[in-house]
């Protein structure tokens, strides 16, 4: 086995508001993050103001953990939704933590807006969080680790529940025409975990669900992974890098969707760096082993 590499990283905390695009459009805060068609406005707005090729949702992290009974600060037009008070004090309480529905709540709201998005058009891109991120809204991460150190066979038991959440996600991002999704776990990675944490979770639970996701996405999807994931893998002798050249050239945000159909994942860098590019014309994607 080789030695997973770290990402240093700035971009964990940076997806959703700009100040600039928020007092812009004519909408309430913070009711606006809770209504599909407010945030597919917003959505299309951040992209103008990004000069990207696709449109961005949700503008937070704390969706699915919300959709599990999470207690959510909504913000304002300054500053997007964020955790505010952890509903669980044991590994028990999260494993007892009701299945998502998907029909209702926000989390339903930021299907309906990919939907609308996708309909009139535009490339659409997913944030799904991974097990760690949606614990942070939930439970204390000091309870989590103390698990993870004393008790694995619970830690599993709670990585298979979200590892059957996040695939519901997918499928229910597939439904709604989503064709660029981004994966990442920043609160789980190398410099949180540490190396033999890191490769546990590896094991026990990113490889098993990305060769899930894998079967599950169509030819039209292209899953982004945090690089954060990507050393991990690679580090883990799990993956290798595969290299597609492109005709010259290219910004990594657009190059990821040139090769859409071609990869099932890519994550040499990450997509919040939307000014990246790849000058020598090439693009590494990622082969599961």
């Amino acid at each position: 086995m080789g030695k997973i590499i770290d990402f240093k990283c700035t971009y964990n905390n940076s997806i959703g508001i700009n100040k600039e695009v928020t007092r812009k459009v004519d909408l309430q805060f913070p009711e606006a993050y809770k209504n599909s068609n407010s945030m597919a406005l917003i959505s299309k707005e951040l992209k103008k103001h990004d000069k990207t090729t696709f449109c961005e949702l949700p503008f937070c992290h704390t969706v699915e953990g919300e959709a599990m009974g999470g207690s959510i600060n909504f913000g304002d037009e300054n500053i997007g939704p964020r955790a505010k008070d952890y509903i669980c004090t044991t590994a028990q309480e999260i494993l007892d933590l009701p299945e998502i529905d998907y029909s209702k709540g926000r989390i339903s709201e930021v299907l309906k807006a990919c939907k609308y998005l996708r309909d009139q058009g535009e490339n659409v891109l997913l944030y799904i969080s991974g097990p760690f991120t949606i614990m942070n809204v939930l439970i204390d991460p000091r309870h989590v680790f103390k698990t993870f150190r004393k008790n694995p066979d619970i830690m599993k038991d709670i990585f298979d529940k979200f590892q059957n959440e996040i695939l519901r996600f997918v499928e229910e991002a597939q439904k709604s025409g989503v064709n660029m999704i981004s994966y990442a776990d920043s609160s789980g990675g190398l410099n949180i975990l540490g190396p033999k944490f890191s490769e546990q979770v590896v094991e026990m639970f990113t490889y098993p669900l990305l060769k899930r996701m894998e079967e599950l996405i169509n030819d039209e999807t292209i899953v982004l992974l945090c690089p954060k994931t990507t050393f991990a893998l690679l580090g883990t002798d799990k993956a290798e890098w595969k290299d597609i050249s492109l005709e010259g050239p290219t910004k990594y945000s657009e190059a990821c969707m040139k090769v859409i159909g071609q990869t099932k994942f890519v994550g040499q860098t990450c997509i919040k760096n939307k000014e990246f590019q790849l000058k020598n014309g090439i693009i590494k994607t990622i082969d599961l082993f």
